[in-house]
Order: structure tokens, then C-alpha cells, then sequence
């Protein structure tokens, strides 16, 4: 019988098994509030939440750095950003899609 380099099919299971799961990342929606720099942008999600004592829901917001790699989105625009490795001081954040173009 040949020996052949090719792993069976046991092998590339136990391979798989062996290769630690990717947590899954966080999303978040927002609208693009600056777009001036290179390769970055500044995206505000906005949230309700309810007041604690008076049950009023009121609108909170962040304000996150996020990488754009091609410079593809512009002010106003609503984008999707994903929870990465950190890639300077201020961004952990990607940009994945440009959902709606601003008007």
C-alpha cells in the first residue's frame, strides 16, 4: 500500500476539533458623524434605554472610532461595525458594510 502526503479524513476531523472557536463579535448600527480621516471614521450608536425609577425611555449614544480599509464611507451614511483587535489607540472597531447612503 502507497503512503501518500494527503491527511484521511480522521485526520482533517481531529484537526477541526482541535482549532479553538472565534467568540463571536460584537455588532453595532450607527450613523457615520465624521468622515475626515484617512482610513477612519467616527460612528455614533444610539440606544434606549429606561429610566430606572420613572420608566421614561431616553436615548443614550456612543461615539466609537472605527477602521474604513477603502475609505468607503461618507458623513451621515448608516454603516454596521464589528468589535475587533485593537488597531491604534482609539479604534477597535471595523467597518463591514455601508447600509444606507446618506441623502
Amino acid at each position: 500500500m502507497e503512503q501518500t502526503d494527503e491527511p484521511t479524513d480522521e485526520q482533517v476531523d481531529e484537526q477541526n476539533d482541535q482549532t479553538p472557536d472565534r467568540n463571536d463579535r460584537k455588532e453595532r448600527i450607527g450613523v457615520v458623524e465624521s468622515a475626515k480621516m484617512d482610513k477612519s471614521i467616527t460612528v455614533s450608536v444610539r440606544r434606549q434605554m429606561k429610566h430606572p425609577m420613572y420608566g421614561k425611555y431616553l436615548e443614550r449614544s456612543s461615539t466609537m472610532m472605527a477602521h474604513d480599509e477603502e475609505d468607503e464611507a461618507r458623513e451621515g451614511d448608516t454603516v454596521r461595525i464589528m468589535e475587533t483587535r485593537p488597531i491604534s489607540k482609539h479604534k477597535r472597531w471595523r467597518l463591514v458594510e455601508v447600509i444606507e447612503r446618506a441623502k
